[in-house]
């Protein structure tokens, strides 16, 4: 180490390759005292998991460069000066806009945005040679007030045992924070909407199963002391943290793929950038061969059908899409009843 930089030594598929991180000290979450040294360090240890969730893929990077307690924002094109080995793909946004988005593909890179401050990482659901088919359907269960991780723990199972009875394998992380990501690896044959309907499927038959657990209301004020199946994290360009990120958490919480079986009693908070390491080395990565066995989303889209044929339409989309076909109006109950 020279001043306050430092030379880190990666390696690689292509050999190995020297990262310069600058402010190595510099301080990321104040609570434990991690330093972006440790981030870099951490993120070399668990590389390979890692870039098998999410690498190959178009990616955002959250980026924090006063630590988690200041600003933060998100870099999704290659800001100048990138190394070669860092990666882009054009994608198509909603807007219809096209633009290179960043891809990593090595663990060189994925150090390069940690010195560049990144925090979260936040992959697409398409790999970067099919941008437009997303290979995972990706479910968020996400606690609303009142109610956390338990609660969806507790639902988690019975969505896994409804995506088996649509043919499909799920596998499970925790979010980094209080909820839970369900995943399931399938065929790129669909594009985003698609994926959607059929997260919508299945997140109705949940609320079905479980009327006073689980609800799909797009509106808080709605939603109660439930479980928020939020299917809008399946459009194109919405990402949750990938598996290995870490979170802007006071704790330094890492979005953390389990077994099914530790569900019963688990503290996420006890995965940690510190953590995580020594559990990798120990039980292995839990997400090991995911993508093996992709499975296809046609009996959730039966479902999707049958519902529309029941009166049951589209929900809504985020406030920065475009008004999309069949989109109820945008308009929260309380202001439309006043309206």
């Amino acid at each position: 180490m020279a001043g306050d930089r430092l030379t880190l030594i990666v390696p690689g598929p292509h050999g190995d390759r020297e990262i310069s991180l600058s402010s190595p000290g510099r301080v990321i979450w104040a609570e434990s005292g991690i330093t972006k040294r440790e981030l870099a360090e951490y993120l070399i240890a668990v590389a390979g998991p890692f870039l098998e969730a999410n690498g190959q893929r178009p990616v955002s990077l959250e980026r924090f460069p006063g630590g988690i307690d200041g600003d933060s924002f998100f870099s999704k094109n290659p800001p100048k000066g990138a190394p070669a080995y860092v990666e882009a793909v054009d994608v198509t946004y909603p807007s219809g806009r096209v633009h290179p988005q960043l891809v990593l593909t090595e663990p060189a890179a994925v150090v390069w945005a940690a010195q560049m401050n990144t925090v979260v990482f936040h992959p697409w659901a398409s790999l970067a040679a099919a941008p437009d088919l997303p290979v995972e359907l990706r479910i968020d269960l996400d606690p609303q007030s009142g109610t956390g991780f338990r609660e969806a723990a507790a639902v988690a199972p019975v969505l896994g045992d409804l995506l088996a009875d649509a043919g499909l394998t799920a596998w499970l992380k925790t979010s980094g924070n209080r909820g839970i990501h369900v995943f399931c690896p399938i065929e790129p044959t669909h594009e985003f909407l698609d994926v959607r309907h059929a997260v919508i499927a299945v997140a109705r038959e949940l609320e079905r199963r479980l009327p006073d657990q689980v609800t799909t209301a797009w509106w808080k004020e709605e939603r109660g002391q439930r479980i928020f199946v939020d299917f809008n994290q399946a459009n194109r360009d919405r990402t949750m943290a990938g598996a290995y990120s870490p979170r802007a958490t006071a704790a330094a919480t890492v979005s953390t793929p389990l077994r099914w079986d530790e569900l019963d009693g688990l503290d996420p908070h006890t995965f940690t950038v510190q953590s995580v390491p020594e559990r990798l080395a120990a039980v292995g990565d839990p997400w090991e061969g995911f993508a093996a066995a992709p499975g296809r989303i046609d009996v959730l889209l039966d479902w999707w059908q049958r519902d529309l044929e029941a009166g049951l339409g589209e929900l809504p989309f985020p406030p920065e899409f475009p008004k999309m076909p069949g989109e109820p109006p945008r308009v929260q109950p309380s202001r439309a009843k006043k309206d």
